[in-house]
């Protein structure tokens, strides 16, 4: 891999963390879950920050902490929606390689039994396969090569994925 970083995109659900977790180890990279580090830098759970500052409140700490990141050889978990910030998403790409973890509807309604409580940024009403439609696209224009792990368990997803970054 020639890129410095690595940054994981996908829907929640998709593996980026855990996947993340496996890549650093098995690369000799850093890893960081901007999920995390936002709750961190905040005090407070993706949930308890909706909550308190709404949907909108949480896009914009979101952005600005994606836009800050100054971070080299690391594999970056970023947040299902942090393609919704165009400027974060160029400066992460010029930053190393875009992942984009595509897993099926299906297997993420499997995975994702409580959204609101996992954070996940979704407006009032709308479904996962809505939000899967309106992400899909956005996920595919900032790859820069997309992962088709259906049905793949952890390990042979890893699999995949390193395989997919040797032949690169």
């Amino acid at each position: 891999m020639n890129a410095s970083n690595l940054i994981l995109i996908g829907m929640p659900g998709a593996g980026k963390s855990t996947l993340g977790i496996l890549l650093a180890k098995a690369l000799g990279l850093d890893f960081l879950d901007t999920d995390v580090a936002i709750q961190a830098a905040c005090g407070k759970s993706l949930p308890a920050l909706i909550e308190q500052i709404g949907l909108a409140g949480f896009c914009r700490i979101e952005q600005d902490y994606l836009e800050s990141l100054a971070v080299r050889q690391t594999v970056i978990a970023t947040g299902g929606s942090a393609v919704y910030y165009e400027s974060a998403m160029r400066r992460l790409g010029k930053e190393g390689l875009v992942l984009y973890l595509q897993v099926p509807p299906e297997t993420l309604k499997e995975r994702l039994s409580d959204m609101a409580g996992r954070g996940v940024v979704i407006e009032p009403g709308q479904t996962l396969e809505s939000l899967y439609a309106k992400r899909a696209a956005l996920y595919e224009r900032y790859a820069d090569v997309t992962v088709d792990l259906t049905g793949l368990p952890h390990q042979p997803a890893l699999d995949k994925i390193l395989t997919v970054l040797r032949s690169r």
